[in-house]
């Protein structure tokens, strides 16, 4: 049987190589950021909430970092809609607001244009980024410089999970009483014990798949939206990402037959056991369901189940989207795909702004 890891020549994906980087990319990550967290403690001293700009896979990454802040720092946060200062030209009072950017080349003109608006409007600036120097870290008040070394491979993969310990490190440092250092320590031994996860049989299914819907909820809601764009972008195939809360109104009309959802879900929280209450009412649809992670519970009533990583539910998503990562590299290899240039992208995103 042929290495779905491999390409056609025999070498190993880069994406596949990258997704195995991750463990030491989060142990420089947390080594390198958790001292900047008394910079940030004073950025934000007097300011109320946050503000997070970001697209694409980053826009996932703000999506965790949203509930974090909320959930985990008592900070009220929101994600940016980036048109309103780059087309729509609004001016807004932000001097009570911490703007956090999210650009893993630091250098997508769209993001380095919508965090210079927020400076002019009154806020404290954060960069988050992979790349040391660009435009973005150049420009903020405290650049939060992600350790995750050269990503090649267009799909983000160790860029993506270094933004969420970066996301991390910073609503630890906005929290009345910081409490997640510890849990962080134990993030890079986690994402190390997932990369031996037997996911071929999860990746055989999605490339078999005609309709394919993901979704999750809460803290884990950027992990399931996550995993859907991935699938996109690397296996071209049309996915809906949704969370559990929308999928259980209007969409779930369409679950039917043939349909494959891949839940993520919690081992712990308060959203742990209604994403098995989802599984049931899927399949009584007639869909097949593949689970990744969740209680013991929801894995027995999967159709197809990944284990997810044994952490709290406010770091789990630092792991859970590393067997997401693993099943689509393979499963674009199935479908007879090079992952580590999916037609189309580049690995910087442009997107229009107004001049």
């Amino acid at each position: 049987m042929t290495d779905p890891d491999r390409t056609a020549a025999g070498s190993p994906t880069r994406m596949a190589s990258e997704i195995a980087e991750q463990p030491a990319a989060a142990r420089r990550t947390i080594e390198h950021l958790v001292p900047e967290q008394p910079r940030l403690r004073e950025l934000a001293e007097g300011r109320r909430r946050v503000l997070l700009v970001a697209r694409g896979s980053s826009d996932n990454a703000a999506i965790y970092g949203r509930y974090l802040l909320e959930v985990a720092a008592g900070v009220p946060a929101a994600l940016a809609a980036p048109s309103v200062a780059t087309h729509y030209r609004a001016r807004l009072d932000l001097s009570d607001t911490v703007v956090v950017s999210v650009s893993q080349s630091g250098a997508t003109a769209e993001i380095v244009e919508t965090q210079e608006w927020a400076r002019e409007c009154g806020a404290a600036t954060v960069a988050v980024t992979n790349v040391a120097g660009s435009p973005l870290a150049e420009a903020a008040d405290v650049a939060l410089v992600t350790q995750a070394g050269p990503e090649v491979a267009v799909p983000a993969t160790k860029t993506y999970l270094a933004q969420l310990v970066a996301l991390a490190v910073l609503a630890d440092a906005l929290g009345a009483r910081p409490s997640l250092a510890r849990d962080l320590e134990r993030v890079p031994d986690a994402v190390a014990g997932l990369l031996d996860a037997d996911v071929s049989a999860a990746a055989e299914a999605l490339a078999g798949a005609d309709r394919v819907v993901v979704s999750g909820r809460g803290l884990l809601l950027g992990t399931a939206l996550e995993t859907a764009l991935k699938m996109e972008e690397t296996c071209l195939r049309p996915v809906r990402g949704y969370s559990y809360a929308d999928l259980r109104h209007g969409p779930i009309s369409v679950v039917s037959e043939g349909l494959l959802a891949v839940l993520v879900g919690s081992a712990h929280g308060p959203l742990a056991e209604p994403m098995a209450d989802l599984v049931r009412d899927l399949q009584g649809r007639g869909a097949r369901v593949l689970g990744i992670g969740g209680t013991t519970t929801f894995a027995g009533l999967c159709d197809l189940h990944i284990a997810g990583p044994d952490l709290p539910e406010t770091v789990e998503p630092l792991a859970s989207i590393v067997p997401s990562q693993m099943m689509i590299e393979q499963m674009a290899r199935r479908l007879g795909l090079d992952p580590d240039n999916p037609r189309g992208l580049n690995k910087v995103t442009q997107t229009d702004t107004a001049r």
